[in-house]
């Protein structure tokens, strides 16, 4: 039977509530600070040209950020790197507005409105950004969106041999959306991964399908985070990384069917 999929970890980028970036992220997981929510603040990188600055949407603002913070940590450059973008669902508020301005008596949808309505917009700003030239793909498994983008990010550096940033992220909806999709704030992660070691790696990470149970977070808190938002899914193996602790975590991905991650530190 051949091995599952695995990578060298280089870096991570993070933004979510009360989550300004991964340093501080992992001195909460780790224990050594404490969490306390706050909103997401969200804001357009300086690298999009002021026009996209303007016209950038929620989920690509924090796209953009987590992987930013990735590739500065990693001092890698980002215009040869192949990318995964893996997101629940895209963004809501335009949605909402989409749907607000069909309902009305004004149908015409705005051109800015309608290409950042497509999934793929996070990847396409990033390209504008960075200037990335390499394979992008794009993907969506609902509340298992982490887990298919790992996956699909450690096919491609096992298939390619070349390095992979995965960028997963969702952000909240309006009401009357949330009603039915409750995701209560924004989060992303970003994590570099690569089939050599190179200098001072975070750690290897390999996956494969189990229907092992996922595993929980015992701080009641950052548990209803985990839950709550399909990026948030990845806290558990994040914890491993922040506490250099080498360990097979169990992540959602599936009905019927998790992945089981294991991280050697």
């Amino acid at each position: 039977m051949s091995s599952p999929p695995s990578a060298w970890l280089h870096s991570i980028g993070l933004l979510g509530p009360g989550l300004p970036d991964w340093p501080h992220c992992a001195a909460i997981l780790a224990g050594d600070a404490t969490w306390t929510p706050e909103k997401t603040v969200l804001t357009a990188p300086d690298l999009l040209p002021p026009a996209e600055r303007r016209r950038a949407v929620r989920v690509v603002k924090l796209a953009l950020t987590v992987g930013l913070e990735a590739v500065a940590a990693a001092g890698v450059d980002a215009t040869q790197l192949a990318t995964v973008f893996s997101s629940s669902g895209g963004d809501g508020v335009n949605c909402h507005q989409i749907c607000e301005t069909l309902a009305s008596d004004d149908r015409q949808i705005s051109p800015t409105r309608f290409h950042n309505s497509v999934h793929n917009a996070a990847a396409g700003y990033w390209s504008i950004a960075t200037g990335a030239t390499a394979p992008a793909g794009v993907l969506c498994a609902f509340d298992g969106s982490f887990a298919a983008g790992l996956l699909e990010a450690l096919v491609h550096v096992a298939v390619e041999r070349t390095p992979c940033l995965l960028i997963a992220y969702d952000a909240d909806y309006p009401e009357p959306l949330r009603a039915a999709r409750p995701i209560p704030d924004a989060f992303g992660v970003a994590l570099l991964l690569s089939p050599e070691s190179g200098d001072k790696p975070i750690g290897r990470i390999s996956a494969q399908l189990t229907r092992d149970s996922a595993d929980t977070l015992a701080d009641a808190a950052l548990e209803r985070l985990r839950h709550s938002i399909p990026a948030a899914r990845s806290l558990p193996l994040l914890a491993a990384i922040a506490q250099r602790k080498s360990d097979r975590v169990v992540l959602d991905y599936l009905d019927h069917t998790r992945i089981a991650v294991d991280f050697t530190a």
